[in-house]
């Protein structure tokens, strides 16, 4: 038998050295900081999307690794604008998205919406198109169902409303002209701009768009009540039917 050439105290001491060490600190350990520094010094503008949505993340989830939770949202919805533009529903359905973090990330699209609102708003809507193209796009360029839309305007051509008329499937939104044309009555409306997402991604008007289109037109022309256009909204872009010499 081969003795030890440590004591029994010596063994004890270097037990209650290794007990005495913290733990080791995680890989990510500053990650926060040095995030938050990076953007100080370099801006926002030069993060790439999952940074941005770690940074947000930090004030939902004060403590951990959210860079994979981040990642994953984005995988899971396309980018970062589908990640926004996502209900709360389906962020629930990814691993990590909690109540508190589904609602911060909605209020963050809500706020964004309304900003874009704003511009379009008291205004004549004819002399600040880019404005209103970009508030569609921000409004449903990621919704995953189809939705139908129509902003009501005064004499002035300026928003006297923005209301959803009808929410569909992921290719579908059934429109009844009647409805349109009894709504703009309602709210004493001169004109109004059709608007509609499709979910695909690519705005290029159906013929089945074309159609409701003409029908729409149809039943508000004897109540001197204008179409002013029809704006098709998808990932790629916003589509114009009055550009395209569609009506």
């Amino acid at each position: 038998m081969i003795a030890s050439p440590f004591s029994v105290e010596d063994v004890s001491a270097q037990s209650e050295l290794w007990r005495s060490r913290p733990p080791p600190k995680p890989h990510y350990a500053g990650h926060r900081d040095r995030l938050r520094e990076r953007a100080a010094v370099g801006g926002l503008a030069a993060l790439p999307d999952y940074e941005v949505l770690e940074l947000f993340l930090f004030r939902s989830i004060p403590r951990g690794d959210v860079k994979p939770l981040a990642k994953q949202l984005l995988a899971r919805f396309g980018s970062l604008g589908g990640v926004l533009g996502a209900t709360l529903h389906d962020l629930r359905t990814v691993t990590g998205v909690g109540e508190a973090v589904a609602l911060d990330l909605t209020l963050l699209q809500e706020a964004t919406l309304r900003t874009a609102r704003e511009q379009v708003t008291r205004r004549p809507v004819i002399s600040s198109w880019s404005a209103l193209l970009a508030y569609v796009k921000t409004a449903l360029a990621h919704e995953a169902r189809e939705q139908f839309r129509v902003l009501f305007l005064d004499k002035k051509n300026q928003l006297i409303a923005d209301e959803i008329m009808n929410r569909g499937t992921v290719d579908h939104a059934p429109v009844y002209p009647r409805e349109v044309v009894r709504r703009a009555l309602e709210f004493s409306a001169s004109a109004v701009i059709l608007v509609h997402n499709h979910p695909s991604g690519d705005p290029t008007p159906s013929s089945a768009d074309i159609d409701m289109t003409r029908q729409i037109v149809e039943a508000a022309r004897p109540l001197r009540i204008a179409v002013h256009d029809h704006l098709v909204a998808g990932r790629d872009g916003v589509a114009s039917f009055k550009a395209l010499g569609l009506m």
